[in-house]
């Protein structure tokens, strides 16, 4: 007899073994677990057989666990495959699920100050164990979610699951959706580095826009901590990344699962009857239980969505990170997130205001009140041409923007700095910092000869004295490029093709020296003749289509020579006018990016 007031463990080995009473214990504490199912249970739904037990054990977790209730014990089969769900929804979630779980490894060696944050994403990358996978897994699951999220909106409109009775749950994914695309541009800023300060100081200028001026001014002191951004930013940022957004997207995740659940997954619209929404009414012979078929299916999608974001982690994306965030520097081409383009395409349009938030907030008004609105009882695609085609209108409209709010679209960019950036680019690698120290030969090689040595052919350019030519008796000579920085030339040849039309005569130029020991320094200078330009300051071009070089008053003439008149004084020519423009790198021998290329 047991001296407890209850049997306990011991008893019930003395009584029946040991064996048999651990096995039972196990058999008990999984049926707590899964709130109804035990070890027999679960290895038959994964086998694929009938439940042995009745009543049917697998439709408790459903009534009796917390998580469960946010998913229908069974589904209508025409909703089980990939069509119509595409299972974005699913993935969705997972997505949130991973940024919950890498964030909180990012978080304990993250720490949200100007002075610690850059530092704590190097020591992330570098002495972390599995940091950088972790960083990288955690930026491609935020791009992956915002994706995934824009698809899923995209994929309800098409197929109707808005119209009645799913508005409300409508309202609920378009919050949703805000909050993704904020947990995403939130996070930005975060690493501290130029391309989150830039990128988050374009988003945050167009709520200093807002009208009126008392209103812009304290909204973007609410966002910044600052006229600026600054410590109080990136704080605010950061909590609004980790607690304030989480928070609402969790909750609305639940209302959102919880509206489904009670109006059904929607079946596909030829399965419907014009306005009688029969997803609740599922035939016994139609039904496909949660557990084991939808379970098992959607650990098939864990599993590989996992596999691939790991194979893409280790071999084809790392998260970026560039130099420190530097208020008095703005790189060139600068732009937003891409799920921002959009919007910054808009403010190429015009007026900040009305570009930048009127539009957007009258679009955002129409897409939460577009259900009630919108009073077709159909959902079959026959019946909603105008709807579809509005649709499929819009998102060309949003990939046209998307493409305006690129650099590639309106931005009006020297060539000459043009030319440096592309083969020295202010953030990345770029193929000069790629290529080894070992490669580099003290010298200065041209780009209008990379075979022999000659003499940069001053005779073109007047001779005017200049910090790159330093004087007419001794001309800039250009060596034959070595083999190790061909590719580097060749690269800087390419450029100077591709900017010759808007640059007279360019010539690229590039000299390396020792800077000290086991340090080079490499300038990059690019020379060419003015264009003329006329009264509305745009290049003048002859009948040939070719710029008018603009000529200049000179004591030398295009020899780099002067000639004295009969008194003795110096005779002014008018030769073709010179521009210069250049960049200075350092090349360690210790560089770790030598050899990555691009």
């Amino acid at each position: 007899m047991s001296v407890l007031p209850f049997p306990s463990f011991l008893d019930d080995i003395k009584e029946k073994g040991f064996s048999k009473a651990v096995l039972e214990l196990i058999d008990e504490t999984v049926e707590r677990i899964t709130a109804g199912m035990n070890i027999q249970d679960i290895r038959e739904a994964l086998r694929g057989e009938a439940p042995s037990r009745r009543p049917n054990p697998r439709l408790t977790p459903h009534a009796d666990a917390f998580w469960m209730h946010m998913r229908p014990s069974y589904y209508h089969q025409a909703v089980t495959g990939i069509y119509p769900t595409f299972r974005l929804g699913f993935l969705s979630t997972f997505f949130f699920v991973i940024e919950i779980i890498t964030g909180l490894f990012l978080m304990i060696f993250y720490t949200p100050s100007p002075t610690a944050a850059y530092e704590n994403m190097i020591n992330i990358l570098s002495n972390v164990p599995l940091g950088q996978f972790m960083r990288d897994m955690h930026r491609l699951g935020a791009e992956g979610m915002v994706l995934v999220v824009a698809l899923h909106t995209i994929r309800t409109f098409a197929t109707g699951s808005y119209k009645k009775p799913r508005q409300f749950t409508w309202f609920t994914g378009m919050v949703l959706m805000l909050c993704t695309l904020f947990l995403s541009f939130t996070g930005y800023l975060l690493p501290w580095d130029q391309l989150a300060f830039w990128a988050v100081t374009i988003g945050t200028s167009m709520a200093e826009a807002a009208p009126p001026e008392i209103v812009g001014t304290n909204v973007n002191l609410l966002l910044r901590g600052a006229p600026d951004i600054g410590a109080g930013g990136l704080l605010r940022f950061y909590l609004a990344h980790v607690f304030l957004l989480p928070m609402l997207t969790a909750i609305f995740i639940g209302v959102h699962y919880y509206k489904v659940i009670l109006h059904g997954h929607s079946l596909p619209p030829r399965l419907e009857e014009v306005g009688n929404d029969t997803a609740k009414r599922i035939p016994m012979d139609r039904r496909v239980y949660f557990i084991p078929d939808v379970a098992t299916t959607e650990m098939l999608w864990f599993g590989g969505t996992i596999f691939i974001m790991t194979v893409m982690c280790i071999w084809f994306f790392h998260a970026p990170l560039e130099t420190h965030a530097n208020p008095q520097v703005t790189p060139l081409h600068t732009t937003a997130p891409w799920y921002f383009l959009w919007l910054q395409g808009l403010l190429k349009l015009g007026d900040k205001i009305f570009f930048g938030l009127v539009i957007p907030t009258v679009l955002l008004g129409m897409f939460l009140v577009w259900p009630y609105l919108e009073v077709g009882k159909s959902r079959r695609y026959a019946h909603r041409r105008f709807g579809l085609s509005m649709m499929l209108t819009f998102i060309i409209i949003m990939l046209f923007l998307s493409y305006m709010g690129t650099s590639r679209w309106g931005v009006d960019s020297a060539g000459d700095q043009e030319m440096v950036q592309a083969i020295a680019p202010m953030e990345g690698v770029g193929v000069v910092r790629a290529v080894p120290y070992e490669k580099w030969e003290n010298g200065t090689y041209c780009t209008d000869d990379l075979e022999n040595d000659h003499q940069l052919p001053l005779i073109e350019w007047g001779a005017p004295q200049t910090s790159l030519l330093p004087n007419t008796a001794e001309p800039v000579m250009c060596r034959a490029v070595p083999e190790g920085m061909i590719g580097v030339m060749e690269a800087f040849k390419h450029e100077k093709e591709r900017w010759g039309k808007d640059l007279p005569n360019v010539v690229g130029i590039l000299t390396v020296s020792d800077a000290q020991t086991n340090l080079k320094r490499i300038d990059l200078k690019v020379i060419w003749n003015t264009a003329e330009k006329d009264a509305d300051g745009k290049p003048v071009r002859d009948e040939q289509g070719n710029l008018v070089v603009k000529l200049v008053e000179s004591l030398y003439n295009t020899d780099g020579k002067q000639e004295l008149d009969a008194q003795g004084l110096p005779i002014s020519f008018s030769v073709p006018a010179i521009q210069t423009s250049g960049k200075t790198i350092f090349v360690s021998r210790l560089s770790e990016y030598q050899g990555f290329g691009h």
